[in-house]
């Protein structure tokens, strides 16, 4: 017999199997997760979840892909966390020091207490990767906060209001518009995909069965 826990989901008692994560519990609770998160047809990051162990005070911020359920566990999902998205054209802005001041002049208020890389899902140094956006260095900003998936957990957790992962995919833009080294070949292949090369390939590898296109995915013969 399968070692069961008790869990809470928005508010309802359920039995679930030990060891299942939070996103699979929800879906053996019956809860139908079709849309939002990357690996339901979405894009990763939106299955940011808060949750609470019976009898503890404590607030916990994760994600449901990768966390595991815990007998007593209370678990609430929230529509977004708090971001502050300010729209610009990549195209009229510069990467100086001026331009973060202007979008997001919250991170000069940082005050140094860590909660968000203590918070991040990614483990990513999200205090640091602040510090090189606060002067200019949004090369290095980029290069930290590569793997963010734009969950927001880490500024739920930020007194001083700083949307992290928007402060760092503007620094990532700079640097790919403006920083890095120009990239000719991935330019060459932009055009001829613009051009329509490869119309034909790409209609024919539609038309087959999903098995066959793994098949040629895990067999791909992979540029050096």
């Amino acid at each position: 017999m399968e070692n069961k826990i008790n869990v809470f989901l928005f508010g309802k008692k359920y039995q679930v199997p030990a060891g299942l994560t939070i996103m699979t519990a929800m879906e053996y609770a019956g809860y139908e997760l079709v849309r939002g998160c990357g690996c339901r047809n979405g894009f990763c990051g939106a299955c940011a979840t808060i949750y609470r162990i019976k009898d503890k005070q404590e607030l916990h911020a994760c994600l449901a892909c990768q966390t595991e359920v815990q007998e007593g566990m209370y678990v609430a999902t929230l529509p977004f966390f708090p971001l502050v998205k300010q729209v610009y054209n990549i195209n009229e802005i510069k990467p100086t020091e001026q331009i973060m001041m202007q979008l997001y002049p919250e991170i000069y208020c940082c005050i140094g207490c860590n909660a968000c890389t203590k918070a991040c899902t990614q483990e990513l140094s999200v205090m640091q990767y602040i510090a090189h956006a606060q002067r200019g260095e949004y090369d290095k900003c980029a290069e930290l906060s590569f793997d963010c998936v734009m969950c927001g957990v880490c500024s739920s957790r930020c007194p001083a209001g700083i949307s992290h992962p928007q402060v760092a995919m503007l620094a990532r833009r700079l640097n790919g518009k403006y920083i890095a080294p120009d990239c000719d070949h991935l330019e060459e292949r932009v055009k001829e995909i613009s051009d329509g090369m490869y119309n034909d390939l790409i209609e024919n590898l539609m038309q087959k069965p999903v098995e066959e296109i793994k098949e040629l995915y895990n067999n791909r013969e992979i540029e050096k």
